[in-house]
């Protein structure tokens, strides 16, 4: 796959490999890889450990190894632009850090269910076709991505609930 979103995704999880975190590739990069095809994403997102209580923890507190997460960053040239959204940027590209312990609650999808890849000597997660429609179907409901997402993750639900076959 061709993708400069994703290669960069590899070369950050490989200094977070480096930390001894295994993060998990979410949003549209990490559907494009599942799908082999282009959602146009905008950014790059990747979930990390963290406080499974997600936002209800200051930004500053629920990620796990935060600090060490931002001189990372920092070292790959990335400026923390919003620290409510972990987002960073370089170069007009964005990525923004989640937390993946906040998945079973969100979306019913288990940590312990989540599927380690590898690419070269990079390890990370990924979730399959059904955990991604749990996730959009989960995110459609949230208000904000509603008013201002919600067009992208309609189609994204149906594009996989063509492909599982179900309702």
């Amino acid at each position: 796959m061709n993708n400069y979103k994703f290669d960069e995704f590899i070369k950050i999880a490989k200094k977070l490999n480096n930390i001894e975190i295994i993060p998990l590739l979410m949003g549209s990069v990490g559907l494009e890889v599942v799908t082999g095809k282009s959602w146009d994403a905008q950014d790059i997102d990747i979930h990390v450990p963290g406080d499974k209580r997600g936002w209800e923890v200051p930004p500053e507190l629920n990620i796990h190894n935060w600090n060490e997460i931002v001189n990372m960053m920092n070292l790959m040239e990335y400026s923390l632009i919003d620290l409510h959204e972990h987002e960073f940027s370089k170069d007009g590209l964005s990525v923004e850090f989640g937390i993946m312990d906040t998945l079973p609650c969100f979306a019913g999808v288990p940590l312990e269910d989540l599927e380690m890849h590898q690419t070269g000597d990079v390890k990370y997660y990924l979730l399959n076709p059904k955990q991604y429609l749990s996730v959009y179907e989960s995110s459609s409901k949230d208000s904000y991505r509603a008013d201002n997402n919600n067009n992208k993750d309609i189609k994204k639900i149906h594009f996989l609930k063509n492909r599982l076959n179900v309702g």
